[in-house]
């Protein structure tokens, strides 16, 4: 039984993964540039706007139909007599493509990209230009969009009298120019992690006027005179969310069951019996065994918790995000866990090199306190073939959340390992309740070989999906998952052998066990293959969005629209409701202050929906999760409504404007002050994200808020907990 438990909570603690904390993302740098640094009165010249990406984001170009519902490049330049916009900006490079969640073609740039705004010069003297930008970038693996907005700086420019004249050109009204970049151009899978891209540097000056066709090679190319300024969301404070604190409590408990599991191999197990000997035996007396035993163990946490520092300063601040969203990281751990599970499957066995091990083990041969260290340090050598694929796997896990994520894993990992070499060395008399050693050990080496071959899966479907190789959509990741779970029963069951097996006389319960639960979870995937949601492992398996199977006619989950009832008619005529509205026939608002009155005079919480025109994910979570009856009776019942669009481009009246005390800026959009509120009330910029206030308690959440949250029953707990709460604080104020 002991076997079954641990197997069992591991699989089910691999599969459980950990979010990442709520943070303040800038995957978008700017950098300006001019195509010339000196010039005439008359001349035309080009102000140039290099954009830099982090992996796996794209920025909206400019030159697609703005209504398509993507924000569009945008320049907002101030009147000037020095000189006068000239047509409209063009986008060097972009990548144009065809967006079904939109209809229509958008144009979008990757990794980097180039705008250029032609300008007139109109007065001689020095010139600086400024001016406004907006732009939105997407990411396709999990469906985030971040909108951005700064001021840029353009120059400064020598500008010269005309030729034989130094009359001054009649000044010109300024115009505005409009571009877009894309993002987020297919619903996506999920990555927690991104993290800041350098600014791009001026580079050797080239020709840049006029404008020729360019490759997207030569779109980065700027003048010498180039005047850097980098995009900039603000120095917001995290969030006050648990679920950072919790994701690490959670992976140090699955890298201690994973140490529990590394015990239990042919290459451990045995070396318990023979390592605790050692303390207890000798001329030491009691006390002094029981302190090398001490001493034994914690060598073994500071060897493999030295591992996962090693690891955490390689990955550095940047690091998750690499190792989560790029394809050369994601490759080489789908290779590793393939390389491993073979092992462990007994295709092959991994070694370190034997004048390793047998250099440490002179040293531990050599005695006193340095010597246990060195036979800590032997034992992680020689059990390398067991442990290295559980180390790896969690590693490998770990580097795709923070980077104290290692450091957690390696040593809640060696917690587990090191505990019973201590435990039994202070209680020797334990060790007759160890059970003999036997074919059952390779037969925990079999399970975790299946274990990494389906983990294996992930690392592969997460490169797949940002990069649109199309190799592992959701029914082949199914089927995989499928075939790896039968053929584990199967195994289980004693139907086949492989090499290292010894032969099987009876089924014993542990074995029966197990393989219930891999047929279990064997049928608990097949109705996913004809579009069931399998909301257990939703944040694990590739989008719906790509199926070979189904079995609605329809092709997809459509609710009716709700009436308008007295449980949700509104208390006022919601702003904005002539070009927004709520999906599913729900009723709301779009005006945070117009929601927190109504939610006073009908007493109930707000439910805010930080939302976006072009964020894939929530339409996702409307497609859904809120199309859940529970969910929509819960939000028209009992909660007042609030989608707050972060891009949005309605200019608001003069009186409503305001400069951000964040970054200074004015804000003037609906768009601009709902993502400037989100930021500084709740230190997150990604959308979509969902937090539940009491109005008359101010913008204090009145539970942790949740971001993309595909589990339809968790996002009922968050309802219910946070109605709960908000009942909680208002039942004593009416009894007063």
């Amino acid at each position: 039984m002991l076997l079954q438990r641990i197997l069992l909570s591991l699989l089910l603690l691999v599969l459980a993964g950990a979010s990442s904390m709520a943070q303040v993302l800038t995957p978008t740098k700017l950098s300006t540039a001019v195509s010339q640094p000196t010039a005439k009165v008359g001349d035309e010249i080009e102000l140039i706007v290099n954009a830099k990406m982090s992996d796996t984001w794209h920025l909206y170009a400019t030159d697609f139909d703005p209504d398509l519902g993507p924000t569009v490049f945008a320049f907002t330049f101030p009147k000037s007599a020095a000189y006068a916009v000239v047509g409209k900006p063009k986008s060097v490079g972009s990548k144009k493509k065809y967006d079904e969640t939109f209809g229509g073609d958008i144009t979008y740039f990757e990794k980097t990209g180039q705008i250029r705004q032609r300008i007139k010069l109109l007065q001689p003297g020095p010139l600086t230009v400024k001016a406004e930008v907006e732009y939105q970038t997407c990411t396709d693996v999990d469906g985030r969009c971040i909108p951005g907005d700064e001021t840029l700086t353009f120059g400064p420019i020598e500008v010269a009298a005309a030729a034989g004249t130094g009359a001054v050109v009649p000044p010109a009204s300024n115009q505005s120019a409009t571009s877009s970049a894309s993002a987020g151009l297919n619903a996506g899978g999920k990555t927690l992690s991104t993290s800041t891209v350098a600014p791009t540097q001026p580079e050797p000056a080239a020709d840049l006027s006029p404008t020729p066709p360019a490759t997207e090679a030569q779109a980065a190319v700027v003048a010498p005179a180039a005047s850097v300024t980098t995009a900039s969301v603000g120095a917001a404070a995290p969030a006050t969310d648990a679920s950072g604190t919790g994701s690490m409590w959670g992976f140090g408990v699955l890298a201690f069951f994973s140490g529990l599991a590394a015990l239990i191999t042919p290459c451990v197990f045995p070396m318990v019996p023979m390592t605790v000997s050692f303390f207890t035996g000798g001329t030491d007396s009691r006390a002094r065994g029981i302190m090398k035993a001490l001493v034994y163990g914690l060598s073994i946490i500071l060897i493999y918790t030295i591992i996962g520092v090693i690891v955490a300063r390689l990955l550095g601040e940047d690091g998750p995000n690499f190792m989560a969203t790029h394809w050369l990281p994601n490759l080489i751990f789908f290779a590793v866990f393939v390389i491993f599970g073979l092992s462990f499957l007994g295709l092959f066995e991994i070694t370190l090199p034997n004048a390793l091990v047998n250099k440490a083990d002179a040293q531990a041969d050599k005695g006193g306190w340095l010597g246990v260290f060195f036979m800590a340090f032997t034992l992680v050598l020689v059990s390398f073939s067991c442990t290295g694929p559980i180390v790896a796997t969690v590693l490998g896990l770990a580097a795709r959340g923070e980077t104290i994520m290692p450091v957690v894993g390696m040593f809640g990992f060696s917690l587990a390992f090191a505990l019973p070499f201590t435990l039994f060395a202070i209680f020797p008399s334990w060790l007759k309740s160890l059970p003999r050693s036997g074919g059952w050990l390779n037969t925990v080496k079999v399970v975790l070989g299946f274990v990494e071959l389906m983990l294996a899966l992930k690392f592969l479907s997460m490169a797949d999906l940002a990069y649109h190789w199309g190799l592992l959509n959701r029914d082949v990741y199914l089927v995989l998952w499928i075939v790896l779970s039968a053929l584990l029963g199967l195994y289980l069951l004693g139907k086949f052998k492989l090499s290292h097996d010894s032969e099987i006389t009876h089924l014993s319960v542990p074995r029966l066990l197990l393989a219930i639960l891999a047929f279990s979870f064997m049928t608990y995937l097949v109705p996913g293959l004809f579009g069931a949601p399998l909301p257990l492992l939703a944040g694990y398996l590739p989008p719906q969005s790509n199926r070979d199977f189904t079995l609605a006619a329809s092709g997809g989950n459509s609710v009716a629209p709700l009436a308008t009832t007295a449980a949700n008619k509104l208390c006022e005529t919601p702003l904005y409701g002539d070009f927004l509205e709520l999906p599913h026939g729900l009723t709301g608002f779009f005006d945070l202050e117009q929601a927190k009155r109504c939610a006073i005079a009908q007493k109930k919480p707000i439910f805010i929906d930080f939302t976006g025109h072009a964020c894939v994910n929530c339409r996702k979570m409307e497609a859904t999760v809120w199309n859940d009856p529970q969910v929509l009776k819960r939000l028209r019942e009992d909660f007042i409504v609030v989608a707050l669009y972060v891009d949005d481009k309605k200019e608001l009246p003069k009186n409503e404007w305001y400069t951000s005390r964040r970054d200074n800026k004015k804000k003037n959009t609906l768009g601009k002050q709902n993502a400037d509120f989100q930021i500084v009330e709740y230190g997150v910029n990604a959308q979509p994200y969902y937090v539940l206030l009491n109005a008359e308690a101010g913008n204090r959440p009145l539970v942790a808020p949740v971001a993309y949250e595909p589990d339809v029953a968790d996002f009922l707990k968050f309802l219910d907990a946070g109605l709960a709460q908000y009942r909680r604080q208002t039942q004593p104020m009416a009894a007063r």
